[in-house]
């Protein structure tokens, strides 16, 4: 499975401690996703959505079981090792932004470029031309006091791009807006695939994650459907590895 896959969960069991108590929170899931992809992974709370979106985004470890990004083991990966395949890999959008609030949208923009080493004037020029993608050229140099809810939200998602990531973990990223700016969103999120970037949207919403090509549905850490059609998980499409690329750049 994790050989044609961007990413792979192989019989992954999470755990943690409550107390004295011990809650299961995945139970034994499988899945692949290819590159290209769009999923979504529903369920309600409590389901091991949110946990899965942690490990395939190398922010947790699985109790058991393995992850593997592009093919490669993440249990056999050190911390900073991780978090350097987070920054290569993987750009994260979350339900409340974690946008910067001293920071101009820009600013909160080039952030991860910094952690690449580029100098100052390609980060901005990169910055810009994502923003200006998302829609906010003329909120550079606003801070997220000044914006709305759908523009902090595409601020986080011009975020999550601007390093052109194989892989977009968006955790429930309409829960904060009203339906029209909702859609606005997913409709943003639709055309950034279009373009070869995989996304996985993590949601309660039936609505939202129905308009994924794929859905995979969890309840009590077991999945309990999944629409991939037969082949298409890892197949074909795993063996594309596309970026969304500005100004001609990648940076796999």
């Amino acid at each position: 499975m994790s050989g044609l896959a961007l990413a792979a969960l192989e019989g992954v069991y999470k755990n943690y401690a409550m107390g004295d108590a011990e809650v299961r929170a995945l139970d034994g899931v499988s899945f692949a996703i290819g590159a290209g992809e769009f999923v979504s992974i529903m369920g309600p709370s409590g389901s091991g959505k949110s946990t899965c979106m942690n490990l395939i985004g190398c922010l947790d470890r699985p109790s058991s079981g393995a992850v593997f990004i592009n093919g490669t083991d993440t249990s056999r990966m050190g911390a900073g090792e991780l978090a350097r395949l987070r920054n290569r890999t993987v750009g994260f959008v979350f339900q409340q932004y974690h946008l910067i609030a001293s920071m101009t949208v820009l600013e909160n923009v080039m952030l991860p470029l910094r952690y690449r080493g580029l100098p100052p004037r390609r980060r901005r020029e990169l910055a810009a031309a994502v923003l200006d993608r998302v829609g906010l050229s003329d909120r550079l140099k606003h801070r997220p006091r000044e914006l709305s809810g759908g523009q902090k939200q595409r601020t986080a998602i011009a975020r999550a791009l601007v390093a052109s990531p194989a892989l977009i973990l968006a955790d429930e990223p309409t829960g904060a807006l009203d339906s029209e700016t909702g859609k606005s969103v997913i409709d943003l999120f639709e055309e950034i695939n279009s373009r070869g970037t995989a996304v996985i949207i993590v949601t309660h919403d039936p609505g939202i994650g129905e308009r994924a090509r794929r859905q995979i549905k969890l309840r009590d850490g077991k999945i309990t459907a999944d629409t991939a059609e037969a082949g298409t998980a890892a197949g074909a499409e795993g063996e594309r590895v596309s970026r969304f690329v500005f100004g001609g750049e990648s940076f796999a």
